[in-house]
């Protein structure tokens, strides 16, 4: 497969990666034991399982809508610098100046 034909650039692949471990790291956090019918668990209410693991993993799936949705300013596989804003011109296709 052609790489210039990925939807996503390098850059992009890396930022999901790495918000992929990080929702992956949010899950562990939230692990451990759990209460029974005979034995109650307080650690079930614990800080690192109620609060810090959901925003770990609440970044991990920022940085992943990041990643797909972050547009590279140039291409390093092609070589051509992709415009941020404005009308891309194609040279295949001639636009009518107006006088």
């Amino acid at each position: 497969m052609d790489r210039r034909n990925l939807a996503l650039g390098r850059s992009n692949f890396i930022w999901l990666v790495i918000g992929f471990a990080i929702v992956v790291i949010g899950f562990i956090l939230m692990s451990g034991g759990a209460s029974t019918e005979e034995a109650f668990n307080a650690d079930i209410f614990s800080v690192r399982r109620i609060k810090v693991a959901p925003v770990v993993c609440f970044i991990g799936f920022v940085s992943m809508i990041y990643a797909v949705a972050h547009r590279p300013r140039h291409r390093a596989d092609s070589g051509v610098a992709v415009p941020m804003t404005g009308e891309e011109k194609h040279p295949e296709v001639e636009t009518p100046e107006e006088n």
